[in-house]
């Protein structure tokens, strides 16, 4: 069962929505503050400015949280009532590009903008996003988190870093990779937009 936050819910900051869906969430699943931080690999007073909209953190971070209550990482992060057009029996979700909402718009204290490309599609295993690279990062901010990942660059041109590599990637490039390991990426030259694909599934340990 996925928690929808109803209009009336929703305030102004999509941080405070987010921090409503995931307080909202965890008291159906009747979780503690504790128990869920314990779970994620969080501190409990990191979760609680999660939850009041103190603190957004990174998508691996969010994703972790999605499935320790039972939900998946794109319904976590849609806002009032989904405006794309899913066709269910068919596994179809259409959005068109004018149906397109912004997650987080400069939410994450990353600098990492981005937008949900599939709306209303249960059950799934990707989740899409157009992504906005900014130019400066933090030297230390590194993701790693379960599953795998797609970048196909749309315009600009992204530094990205997996491991101990760097790549430069220019517009029509798409690498994809393991996303347990240390990653990052930023506008090379400016904000740079991609399309990011996360594949929430578990690798296969070995």
């Amino acid at each position: 069962m996925d928690i929808k936050v109803s209009k009336a819910d929703v305030p102004g900051q999509a941080a405070d929505v987010l921090g409503k869906r995931i307080r909202k969430l965890r008291k159906v699943r009747d979780r503690t503050l504790e128990s869920l931080a314990q779970e994620v690999g969080l501190t409990k007073g990191y979760l609680s400015k999660m939850e009041t909209g103190r603190q957004i953190p990174p998508l691996a971070t969010l994703s972790k949280v999605a499935h320790a209550l039972g939900t998946d990482l794109a319904s976590l992060l849609e806002t009032g009532t989904a405006s794309g057009t899913p066709d269910v029996d068919a596994g179809v979700s259409l959005v068109r590009a004018h149906e397109r909402r912004p997650v987080i718009r400069g939410g994450s204290s990353f600098g990492y903008d981005y937008q949900s490309l599939v709306q209303s599609a249960a059950g799934r295993h990707m989740t899409p996003f157009l992504f906005t690279f900014p130019q400066q990062i933090l030297k230390e901010v590194f993701f790693e988190h379960a599953g795998e990942e797609i970048i196909f660059v749309l315009s600009g041109v992204v530094e990205f870093e997996i491991g101990d590599r760097r790549y430069e990637l220019m517009p029509g490039d798409c690498i994809y990779f393991d996303a347990r390991l240390r990653h990052r990426g930023r506008g090379k030259s400016g904000e740079a937009k991609a399309l990011v694909v996360m594949l929430e599934k578990g690798l296969p340990e070995g």
